[in-house]
């Protein structure tokens, strides 16, 4: 079903994440083909319920896997699994402000803490593949591009902010296609949430990402926009909680949760 010339497209989840742990840092998009991949976001459990509201408001953006109650860092999504140093890379924050990007946050881990594990659009990428459809980033050996919008989310309580989008080129002859096998993918997202204009999404310059990577588009791509997970990790951000850990935009958790795809995936013909 999946496409598995490249040797981390093979790797099994418990592989991918034993070579994370080991001190490996790469975005995971093409790693684990058939799997799901998650954000993740911890934060005091004070806050918790607030943030749960916000993602629960905003479905598109936040599909929620699971929560792991405070002080936990381990997950029935991934069998083995240490939260706290089993993605390729972390990022700390305090009050709005960056600490650092780890590659494990061991010694940074609270009781308190409670953590979010969202889906991604990385989970969908090897079935847009298996459809034909090129991924710019991964040919360039890139992290996808990704954009704050003029969209604001739903808030609650101190939690708001700007919808996040992660961005393809895609030949506009096959766009109809990525569509297609994606929209029924929700909990990595679903379908497109724009096609062409950047500036519709107040994106004035496709070179310029908040996050990730830029990267060349063929001659016949149209830019082609998704909901992404780092939406509650801006939202978190923009709350200034004296403490919170994300995953760096791009290294996600892979999970051992296969993909569950309602529909029928086209084959490419070209």
């Amino acid at each position: 079903m999946f496409t598995r010339q490249r040797p981390e497209a093979m790797a099994l989840p418990h592989q991918a994440r034993a070579e994370f742990r080991s001190g490996l840092v790469t975005p995971t998009s093409g790693w684990s083909h058939g799997y799901v991949q998650a954000n993740l976001v911890s934060v005091p459990r004070e806050h918790a319920i607030a943030l749960r509201r916000f993602a629960v408001r905003n479905p598109r953006a936040c599909p929620l896997l699971a929560v792991v109650g405070a002080g936990r860092f381990t997950t029935d999504l991934a069998e083995g699994a240490d939260l706290r140093r089993d993605l390729p890379a972390y990022r700390v924050w305090s009050r709005g402000q960056l600490l650092g990007t780890r590659t494990d946050v061991v010694g940074l881990w609270r009781s308190d803490l409670v953590t979010f594990l969202l889906g991604c659009s990385f989970t969908f990428e090897p079935l847009l593949e298996r459809a034909g459809v090129p991924l710019r980033h991964t040919e360039q050996g890139l992290n996808v591009p990704m954009y704050r919008t003029n969209r604001r989310c739903l808030g609650a309580e101190r939690f708001r902010g700007p919808l996040v989008v992660t961005m393809r080129p895609i030949p506009a002859e096959l766009v109809n296609r990525a569509i297609s096998v994606t929209r029924d993918l929700r909990l990595a997202h679903g379908a497109p949430i724009h096609i062409g204009s950047p500036a519709a999404l107040g994106i004035k310059d496709l070179s310029r990402p908040d996050f990730g990577d830029p990267v060349e588009f063929g001659p016949d791509d149209v830019p082609v926009f998704w909901a992404c997970g780092v939406t509650l990790q801006e939202a978190v951000v923009g709350a200034k909680l004296p403490f919170a850990i994300t995953h760096a935009p791009g290294h996600m958790l892979i999970t051992d949760r296969r993909i569950k795809f309602a529909g029928t995936v086209p084959a490419s013909t070209r």
